[in-house]
């Protein structure tokens, strides 16, 4: 396993390469440098000059006043439908169900009286079509209405400005994917040029960049690699593991490959992909090396054949649970911060799990399928599997800790949602501050101490993901993905393209491409908050964005195809028996499968489930 730890920490022993790093500072240069395109201005003057012109139009429409004139309560009900019609949320129902936190969240300054009006208006004297009426013509209007040519004096000030932040976004987009492609600089390195260039630029203060780099998913994170540390020092993982091949493993190498799917794929929805394949990596070189006789020495086939298993399941089971990979929560985050929609831990179970049981088989199938090994039957390698499990004794107190904290995080992830809305848990607690508090626990308790979080925790992964997140964020914020969303959208319209499955399918496939050629959570962040615009514009306040938002992030799982997809694909790549052929072999027609899998699961059981009572898109 130290070739395999060497292999995954590689770019951050590398230093920069100007050679490739100076490609990307010119490109950004340069595309700073350009005249600002019209289209650019246009979603400027929708983003800065937008808002206020739309609350102008709604004082108008409802009560027949210019917005200077009217009462608290009623610039308190423009101002929410506003936003509501920026989040996509176009219903009277949706309207209704805002709260004094909800303004709050959203810097609506609003005191219980007047906000008691405002509903209280809405509920009494708006039907849900004369409201639904007036959200689109609001929609309408800040899309065609506002013309960047007839802005004057502060709002085409304002105007200008939204475009540069686009323009930085986009060139920053640029620079941020091709050092990810290249890794021409340490990848957190990257995370904290995205915070030096919007400063630099002016797009944020110096004052709240340091802010964006923190957030509910990056606690999720840094806690989920906190609690896999005490998992690899107390042993739990490897005793765990063995336990299961001891019970459920059969002799034969073609059930040995299912038992992997079976056992793996779950775990990783909850466990980090990267410590389970460090955990099975060691068992697949056991199995084949004890597999071996004096009439076949050696086998080839069979060792890709393990060690391509090990990996795909890993990458298989992601989608899962928000648990299982960054990817998950950041698209959660982007559409709680953009169109207010929360997806909670058990939510996204039942929807995505799914998924991975469906793939199981289709990926052993095609394991199997894909390699033909000599040695059929593993039995002398089951022997030595049993004599391991002997060796360990029996459970001490500190790995009895590990799996009981396990459990209860697990059990707050699914709950904390549910408890809060039924009035068990006070405050909302996120599954990040759960897994920062699992972590601790195991502090408080002795599993482990601060060194072994210090010395096992890559917390070069937890700025990474911070960054990836505010670089997402950046282009939701500016209008950029909002502006790339509506240029793809206009490419596809000729081709009917544009809307529905179709549009789903294309966001999909361009997703689950560049996963393969930069880190899962960074591809998610990049192409998130365009998928979500793209959601947004096509079929707004439909089941379309939540069913967006969760395809995203499973297609950003899809990276089978190349060593660097993964760090599973890196640290089997470790064993020596691979080549990276063999991730094509594999990798490639599992990818097209999974991405049909992906369509059937939206259009036979998501379409039929629908989504928290939004319409059907």
């Amino acid at each position: 396993m130290a070739v395999a730890e060497k292999k995954k920490v590689t770019g951050y022993d590398k230093y920069v390469d100007w050679k490739l790093f100076i490609i990307p500072v010119v490109l950004l240069i340069v595309l700073l440098s350009i005249p600002t395109s019209n289209g650019m201005k246009d979603v400027g003057t929708e983003y800065k000059v937008g808002p206020n012109a739309v609350i102008k139009l709604i004082t108008q429409e409802l009560f027949n006043q210019k917005m200077s004139d009217v009462s608290q309560w009623q610039l308190i009900t423009a101002q929410i439908m506003e936003r509501n019609m920026r989040m996509g949320a176009l219903t009277r129902d949706r309207f209704l169900k805002r709260s004094l936190k909800w303004c709050e969240k959203y810097k609506i300054q609003a005191d219980k009286t007047n906000f008691e009006k405002a509903m209280a208006y809405v509920q009494d004297n708006l039907s849900d079509q004369s409201f639904a009426e007036i959200m689109q013509k609001s929609m309408e209007y800040r899309r065609d209405g506002l013309k960047y040519e007839e802005l004057t004096g502060k709002e085409k000030e304002a105007a200008d400005k939204g475009a540069w932040q686009i323009k930085v976004a986009i060139a920053m987009g640029v620079f941020v994917v091709l050092c990810f492609l290249t890794e021409c600089i340490p990848l957190p390195g990257v995370a904290f040029c995205i915070g030096l260039i919007l400063v630099f630029t002016g797009v944020t203060s110096r004052k709240d960049v340091a802010m964006l780099y923190w957030s509910d998913a990056c606690w999720f994170i840094m806690g989920s690699l906190m609690f896999a540390a005490a998992f690899v020092k107390t042993g739990v993982d490897k005793r765990v593991c063995l336990m299961m091949f001891k019970k459920l493993a059969v002799p034969n190498v073609k059930w040995i490959t299912l038992i992997f799917f079976v056992i793996i794929s779950p775990l990783a929805a909850f466990i980090s992909d990267h410590a389970l394949a460090a955990m099975f990596l060691p068992i697949g070189m056991l199995l084949y090396q004890n597999s071996l006789t004096d009439e076949i020495p050696e086998d080839l086939e069979l060792a890709k054949m393990l060690m391509i298993a090990i990996a795909m399941a890993c990458n298989l089971g992601g989608p899962g649970a928000p648990s299982g990979g960054a990817r998950n929560v950041i698209m959660m985050t982007y559409l709680t911060d953009m169109f207010g929609f929360d997806i909670g831990y058990f939510q996204w179970v039942t929807y995505c799990f799914p998924f991975v049981i469906i793939m199981i088989p289709v990926g052993w199938v095609i394991v199997n399928l894909r390699f033909k090994p000599k040695i059929i039957s593993l039995a002398p390698a089951m022997e030595q599997l049993q004599t391991e499990i002997g060796r360990m004794g029996k459970w001490n107190s500190k790995q009895i800790w590990a799996l009981i904290i396990f459990l209860i995080m697990i059990f707050g992830w699914f709950t904390e949602k549910i408890f809060f809305q039924l009035g068990i848990y006070p405050v909302r607690l996120g599954i990040g501050v759960i897994a920062v508090a699992g972590a601790i626990a195991y502090i408080l308790t002795g599993v482990v101490n601060w060194r072994d979080y210090q010395e096992k925790v890559d917390w070069g992964v937890v700025w990474l993901y911070a960054g990836a997140i505010i670089f997402g964020r950046t282009l939701d914020s500016t209008g950029a993905a909002y502006w790339l969303a509506r240029s793809v959208i206009d490419t596809l319209a000729p081709l009917g393209l544009d809307s529905g499955l179709p549009l789903m399918g294309i966001s999909n496939g361009l997703t689950a491409i560049m996963t393969n050629l930069m880190a899962d959570g960074p591809a998610a962040a990049a192409v998130g908050p365009i998928a979500l615009n793209m959601a947004g514009l096509v079929h707004p306040g439909s089941t379309y964005l939540p069913f967006m938002a969760m395809s995203t992030a499973i297609a950003s799982s899809f990276a089978y195809c190349l060593i660097i997809g993964t760090p599973p694909n890196a640290i089997v790549y470790a064993s020596g028996y691979l080549e990276p052929k063999d991730y094509l072999r594999v990798g490639i027609p599992i990818w097209f499968a999974a991405n049909i899998v992906l369509l059937l699961i939206t259009l036979v059981y998501w379409v039929f489930r629908g989504f928290g009572g939004l319409p059907v898109f």
